[in-house]
């Protein structure tokens, strides 16, 4: 019995959600450059659990099936208002809703496949309603209902702001919510699709995901990016710092990714974006550190920067708070985990590895007298 760290290139099941191939992304065989320039955020989704994207008809049907149950029961609202909103990170507060949410629906535990697609239809319509209302809740305001006449992408932002979002903060963040929409057998989807593989319900294997993806290796990266740029602060600083980092070994946030060698293609899309985004709101520096780092490390380490590099700046122009990156990256990965969710119960097997055993050779219980 062969042992390999970390899974690293074992393939564990077979899936037709995403492909990741020769360095090229795909959604259900479309590429990602082609779906980040002309998709929406709805058509990612209904791609993702249909396998093809939609007809305007469907569009519009799943389209208002997501706006039809975007609200979430006031009681979520008020556990939330109970918790140490000084203290507690969004991703932990994420994690406790979501699984509060299934003991608000009456179907939770009901397995059949139509019962299963209407779930996920309110847990991706109620997940930005629930981030959107900490993030306010913890600000000292209450929570903004989500309408009916707005895009995903721009209802999320009228939640957190409580005003209509402009046309290009729309389409920056539909296009993020593209790119991470799915990411194959990453590690919270791997999480997702070994929970309901007991047969375990829809809501424990989302609340799964959002435990493996609060951590730093997954999900915080691109708030790790922020945290490095915001110590930074100048392009002055930038080759001082990152030398001293690199001398003593530390991890650059960012970069590098074990399944792509010749760079994640979705990180030129949110380069562009960075870059765009920080010149209309004035700071141009956090683009320029974030290209200035990008050229140290590729040269020094080899390493290319990944998708949390540039969102880092793009969700900062967007004015996110930096704790909010990883549970606006659960808003998009959403759409993939329930999509592996579904396609998991469609065709399921437990999912039960083996470890190698390299404890203590077969010993015998002494008595404790004799110890």
């Amino acid at each position: 019995m062969s042992t390999t760290r970390g899974l690293e290139g074992i393939v564990a099941t077979t899936s037709s959600v995403s492909s990741i191939i020769d360095s090229v992304l795909t959604y259900q065989g479309y590429d990602i450059d082609d779906l980040a320039d002309n998709a929406s955020f709805e058509e990612v989704i209904y791609l993702l659990w249909n396998g093809d994207l939609p007809k305007k008809d469907e569009l519009t049907q799943f389209t208002q099936q997501l706006a039809d149950h975007a609200e979430i029961p006031n009681e979520i609202i008020e556990q939330m208002k109970a918790l140490p909103l000084d203290k507690v990170h969004p991703m932990a507060a994420l994690r406790t809703a979501v699984s509060s949410l299934a003991l608000f629906d009456e179907q939770a535990d009901v397995m059949e496949e139509e019962a299963n697609r209407l779930k996920a239809v309110k847990i991706q319509a109620q997940i930005p309603t629930i981030v959107a209302a900490f993030s306010r809740l913890r600000d000292g305001l209450e929570p903004v209902s989500p309408r009916n006449d707005l895009s995903f992408a721009a209802n999320f932002l009228y939640m957190l702001t409580g005003e209509e979002p402009d046309e290009i903060a729309v389409n920056a963040l539909n296009k993020a919510l593209v790119l991470h929409a799915d990411h194959e057998l990453n590690a919270s989807t791997f999480t997702a699709r070994v929970c309901v593989a007991t047969l375990s319900d829809v809501y424990s294997g989302m609340t799964a995901a959002i435990g493996a993806l609060k951590g730093p290796l997954h999900g915080g990266a691109n708030e790790g990016v922020m945290k490095m740029l915001t110590e930074i602060d100048t392009i002055e600083n930038v080759e001082p710092y990152i030398r001293k980092a690199l001398d003593n070994k530390e991890k650059i946030m960012g970069f590098g990714h074990r399944v792509y060698k010749n760079g994640d293609p979705r990180a030129k899309h949110l380069r562009e974006m960075s870059k765009r985004l920080t010149e209309i709101t004035g700071e141009p520096k956090w683009y320029e550190m974030s290209v200035k780092i990008d050229k140290m490390i590729t040269e020094e380490k080899g390493l290319l920067p990944n998708v949390d590099f540039y969102s880092a700046s793009v969700y900062h122009s967007l004015g996110f708070a930096h704790d909010l990156f990883t549970p606006i990256f659960a808003v998009s990965r959403t759409s993939g985990w329930l999509a592996h969710i579904l396609e998991q119960y469609s065709n399921n097997r437990l999912i039960r590895p083996r470890a190698e055993y390299v404890g203590h050779d077969k010993r015998s219980y002494v008595p404790v007298e004799q110890r």
